[in-house]
């Protein structure tokens, strides 16, 4: 029996596809390459997406003018250090909000953070505007960008959110978490997004951001302190690395970004778990970074009382059986451990 040449083709098709996604276990198989960190700690790799989430004026995007001029120079910004391949040094950024003036004036601050002259165009960033179009329109125009552009490595979105219809369609939102994974893996970049957080609270908005938490490779958190609202922290809200120490930044008379130094964070009420053993690792590097400072501890009953010291100032406030628990589950996972002379704290320790 003689097969159509249509089923023919499509036979071909799926022998083909077949091929690109069987695993072998004799094949070597690449780590995706590292191309943005945070004191060591990796936040974006080729061939996957990330995200900056935040409320209305914690100064996401000047948290993202920071990454991009990192990954146009080279050079750490903030607390960003970016690395992209000689083959892949050029950024692509989607802005869907803005208008062009304001536009224009995010481009020159990340040319300027990278110490590139804003009197002359450069090739290392393509920037467009897609405030007037349809979601639709957007995704084509993406799409077709990234098919036209050549060594393209980071590819900002500024915001996701007008990227689709509703917000809280949950089909809608799969869609186009699946079109991120598609557009990173197969073009060989990294996809950073913008999304806002609900007014009400700390979560991304609708299902959109239920999406972006379950497959995003991490989500930064910018937020205002809640003392001084010139300030905005920077933390990981999820993160498949250990997690980095936060920071913070205020905007200079010259209004570009700059780091805080011995910045005092505080935990909101959040963050304040009822349980040690459902701390983050960054919340129990934290308090341990107050309880040790920058010296080493002699005696039990002093290691006790640093430890309540640090925890007390992440708002763990417990007493000593508490505290005893807790020094053993912190043997357990190396973050403390006994020395000759006394203990020490461990900065290599994961959980």
């Amino acid at each position: 029996m003689t097969l159509p040449d249509n089923h023919r083709i499509d036979e071909e098709k799926y022998r083909s596809l077949l091929k690109y996604i069987r695993l072998n276990v004799t094949e070597k198989y690449d780590f995706p390459q590292e191309i943005v960190q945070i004191d060591g700690v990796t936040v974006a790799t080729l061939g996957n997406f990330s995200a900056s989430t935040g409320k209305p004026k914690s100064k996401k995007t000047f948290n993202v003018s920071a990454i991009v001029a990192s990954a146009l120079s080279g050079k750490e910004v903030l607390k960003y250090k970016a690395d992209l391949p000689s083959c892949k040094n050029r950024v692509l950024y989607i802005d869907t909000e803005q208008s062009k003036c304001h536009c224009h004036k995010v481009l020159q601050r990340i040319l300027t953070l990278a110490g590139m002259p804003i009197d002359q165009e450069t090739d290392r960033i393509e920037f467009f505007v897609l405030r007037e179009y349809t979601p639709d329109q957007r995704r084509d125009i993406i799409r077709w960008a990234l098919h036209e552009e050549k060594n393209i490595g980071l590819v900002i979105i500024d915001g996701i959110r007008d990227l689709i219809h509703d917000i809280n369609s949950p089909s809608e939102s799969l869609d186009i978490i699946n079109e991120l994974m598609r557009w990173s893996s197969y073009y060989e970049l990294h996809i950073h997004t913008v999304l806002h957080l609900n007014k009400g609270d700390d979560n991304t908005r609708g299902h959109i951001g239920t999406e972006l938490n379950n497959k995003a490779e991490t989500i930064l958190q910018i937020s205002k302190n809640t003392e001084d609202g010139r300030i905005s922290e920077v933390r990981a809200m999820h993160i498949r690395d250990r997690e980095f120490t936060p920071f913070a930044f205020e905007i200079g008379d010259d209004s570009l970004p700059h780091l805080v130094e011995n910045h005092q964070f505080k935990m909101n009420k959040r963050e304040r778990l009822s349980s040690y053993t459902d701390m983050t690792e960054q919340q129990h590097r934290m308090a341990l970074e107050v309880a040790f400072g920058n010296s080493d501890i002699t005696g039990y009953q002093c290691l006790l009382d640093a430890l309540k010291k640090g925890y007390d100032s992440i708002g763990y406030s417990r007493g000593r059986n508490t505290l005893v628990n807790l020094c053993k589950f912190l043997f357990q996972h190396d973050a403390i451990r006994k020395t000759g002379s006394g203990y020490i704290y461990n900065e290599q320790f994961h959980i």
